[in-house]
């Protein structure tokens, strides 16, 4: 865990701060820097030592050219919704709070596109278009709350992301403030731009390049017709068999879900539930898109499918109520963890999608073997896992253990020869794991990329990039 701040800012740049935004939107008393110690991670706790919350671009430029010029490090933060300590200071930085850059242009309709600042919140992109025929398709389970801003930083994904990629397959271009101020556009709406692809490198950077103040979204036509099959198994193994049997068949869906038992526990007793039998072992939700007659074949067929693999039931959702409930039920699986244990932590390891049922009972062993209970959530199609570590921050170590858990999953994953992040993202939480993944030299050519941005190391220093210790420890380990 990090230190409690430990630098004030000088009190020249604070005058200018206030100068900027007014003195009502920077905060600096502990009571209300309470708000900013932590994010959805919910481990990593530390006050900034400052925020400040620019009410438009212009300010947000201004904000961190002030910043900039004394040399006091900063990180963007939006709706505090990221799951990998990346918004959470570490001792020293200023919050710049972007959640007031909230316009939304209208759409370009025969681009297919939609200019929108940061502060704006993922699910009303598609509800401002829908009218229009379109929609904005990355999907994380926070798009309620959850900002373009943290969705570019992160490169944040969702249910659907197995079909439409994940979020910078949806964005042309962003506007950044670079942390010596400039003012910088990265992309466009002309395709195949020529010259180093800085829209794919910045999307993803977790706000160690700099401020994204607004982004050009690609928007999706809505489909014709989208159908919902629910299906259960004894088991998680056989649940993921059936992914992988029906994505042999040809198809691929717009989604394809998987819960395991402890996790349909919890769900079960939220504000969603389905009416799923102690017997059931697993669930796979899938979700199939496109124009009509190919969508009722595709949803038979996986039906179809389903019963050759030995499912319990299945069944295809009958109306748009139904099938919103079965997606309540899933997409609220986080949160319900709180009805099984006092906390969680959640990790976000990909594997390949064939090693499933192989690395899911390793992540049961690995549960066993720390003595915590593990729930599965997961988007099967693309092996994005979600292990949903239960255990009580009260009880000495057990916080401590809990992160050791995580790490171990991630080692797995990458022995299957995948990733430790799908959509999370590094912040702080997998800095170490980091080294796991990459070798000395991907390291050293991944911080040299940084700092050509950053040669101060003041945009969200300590995130993303492990630090000499945590090579060393994962060399050693």
């Amino acid at each position: 865990m990090a230190e409690p701040a430990t630098r004030q800012v000088p009190a020249q740049a604070m005058a200018e701060l206030v100068a900027i935004v007014g003195a009502d939107s920077v905060i600096r008393t502990p009571l209300r820097l309470l708000t900013y110690e932590s994010d959805a991670n919910g481990v990593f706790h530390s006050l900034p030592a400052a925020v400040v919350l620019p009410h438009d671009i212009d300010e947000t430029r201004r904000v961190v050219e002030v910043l900039a010029r004394h040399g006091v490090p900063f990180l963007p933060r939006g709706a505090g919704t990221g799951l990998a300590g990346g918004a959470v200071a570490l001792g020293n930085e200023v919050v710049v709070d972007t959640v007031r850059l909230t316009r939304l242009d209208a759409p370009d309709l025969d681009s297919a596109a939609i200019w929108a600042e940061v502060g704006v919140t993922n699910v009303s992109v598609s509800v401002a278009v829908a009218g229009d025929g379109m929609f904005y398709a990355p999907d994380p389970s926070s798009q309620a709350a959850s900002t373009i801003g943290g969705n570019v930083a992160n490169n944040s994904g969702g249910s659907h992301c197995l079909k439409y990629g994940v979020t910078t397959n949806h964005i042309l271009a962003v506007d950044a403030i670079l942390p010596d101020g400039t003012a910088l556009r990265m992309g466009g709406d002309a395709p195949d731009l020529p010259g180093y692809d800085l829209r794919g490198l910045f999307v993803g950077s977790e706000g160690t390049m700099g401020v994204a103040t607004r982004a050009l979204l690609r928007l999706t036509p809505t489909p014709a017709e989208v159908r919902t099959v629910l299906a259960t198994f004894d088991s998680v193994r056989a649940a993921s068999q059936t992914v992988s049997a029906v994505i042999a068949a040809g198809m691929l869906p717009a989604a394809m879900e998987v819960m395991d038992r402890m996790a349909i526990d919890g769900v079960e007793k939220g504000p969603y539930p389905v009416g799923f039998g102690p017997e059931v072992g697993a669930t796979l939700l899938f979700e199939v898109d496109g124009l009509p007659v190919s969508v009722e074949a595709k949803a038979q067929r996986i039906e179809a499918i389903c019963k050759q693999m030995g499912v319990q039931a299945v069944r295809i959702a009958q109306s748009a109520e139904e099938r919103a409930l079965w997606w309540a039920n899933r997409k609220t699986a986080f949160g319900a963890m709180g009805n099984l244990g006092r906390n969680f932590y959640v990790q976000d390891g990909v594997i390949p999608r064939t090693r499933l049922p192989d690395v899911i009972d390793r992540v049961g062993e690995i549960g066993a073997e720390f003595g915590l209970r593990i729930a599965n959530v997961f988007h099967a199609g693309d092996g994005n896992l979600h292990p949903l570590i239960l255990f009580d921050a009260k009880k000495p170590g057990d916080t401590e253990k809990a992160m050791a858990c995580g790490s171990a999953i991630l080692k797995v994953c990458v022995e299957a020869g995948g990733s430790i992040t799908g959509e999370h993202g590094v912040g702080v939480e997998k800095r170490a794991d980091m080294a796991v993944m990459f070798g000395e030299a991907d390291l050293a050519l991944q911080d040299s990329v940084r700092r050509v941005f950053d040669p101060r190391g003041i945009a969200n220093p300590g995130k993303v990039l492990p630090t000499p210790d945590d090579i060393r420890r994962a060399s050693a380990g």
